[in-house]
């Protein structure tokens, strides 16, 4: 008689994590969210999800969090706002391994990124490979990496600066066509990973869009479902998004990162590497995933315009 699996879920407040614990609760399992604001795993706590709030950088807390669980699930939500985005990312990959190892969890889904196969020059993802590494060195547990493009969801963050400018803008060359995903994808996966726990040793699965993107693609299709057939992608330059990035409350050394990842993408030094084979695809196009965003931007618009007439 199969006995009801205990899943820790990191992040479960977030793209992934929410919706990975969602989905895992409505399979019967029993689910350990973690996040660092009671209020916001309310939702959660209702549907049935043990919670837990605390510093994803405290080994003692992840350790009695992963304790007596089948699996969990693990991710570095590193604050952007960090000052030393670098050194508050290892320090919570650290911890996190340091929790695996004490706590006896068997079976380990990480979420990683593509290009984490990369060892440097890729900013944000470097310290994704280093996290990699350290749970790769934990022999006592079978370990998933998941390699999402990136994500569907990040284009959110660009719609004021749409409705603003009426551009869509960043540092990534227009024509380059990229592996694009969306985070309810990638949660469907993970969620069946750590219901079937089915695999043994490393195992590593890349997890990519029907189609590479191009932002310039992007800006085309947003536009038409925004109402704004016209819309165009802009490429700013290295200070110009650094700038801008710093300006939205993001720190200094985050921006830095962030501005190397995109050489990296600009440079063509992060892509897959088992392109083709049928473990890479993802069935939600951007297409469809558009209209997420164009309902988002008329709350943004109505917003605004009830804050200028009353």
């Amino acid at each position: 008689m199969n006995t009801v699996p205990t899943i820790t879920v990191m992040g479960a407040t977030g793209h992934t994590g929410s919706n990975i614990a969602q989905r895992l609760l409505k399979s019967g399992a029993k689910v350990r969210a973690l996040g660092r604001n009671q209020g916001k795993l309310s939702a959660l706590q209702s549907a049935g999800a043990e919670v837990r709030t605390g510093d994803v950088a405290d080994a003692g807390f992840l350790a009695e969090a992963f304790r007596e669980a089948d699996a969990v699930y693990t991710l570095l939500a590193t604050d952007r706002r960090a000052p030393d985005y670098a050194a508050r990312q290892a320090r919570e990959g650290e911890a996190i391994a340091d929790a695996v190892r004490k706590s006896g969890v068997p079976r380990v889904v990480a979420l990683s990124s593509l290009g984490a196969d990369l060892p440097e020059a890729t900013g944000v993802i470097s310290g994704l490979h280093a996290q990699e590494l350290q749970l790769q060195r934990i022999a006592s547990i079978d370990l998933l990496l998941l390699r999402p493009a990136s994500f569907f969801e990040n284009f959110f963050e660009a719609l004021d600066v749409v409705r603003q400018t009426g551009v869509l803008a960043d540092s990534v060359a227009p024509d380059i066509a990229m592996p694009m995903v969306a985070a309810d994808d990638i949660a469907a996966v993970a969620a069946q990973a750590l219901i079937q726990r089915n695999w043994s040793g490393i195992a590593v699965r890349e997890l990519l869009g029907p189609r590479d993107l191009s932002h310039a693609e992007v800006a085309r299709i947003l536009g038409e479902r925004i109402g704004q057939p016209d819309l165009t992608y802009v490429q700013l330059s290295d200070a110009e998004m650094a700038n801008a990035l710093v300006g939205a409350g993001l720190s200094a050394g985050f921006a830095d990162l962030y501005i190397e990842m995109t050489r990296a993408f600009n440079a063509n030094r992060v892509h897959p590497l088992d392109r083709g084979t049928h473990r890479s695809s993802t069935p939600t196009a951007f297409e469809d995933f558009a209209g997420r965003l164009a309902g988002a931007h008329a709350a943004l618009l109505s917003t605004r315009e009830f804050v200028k007439t009353n």
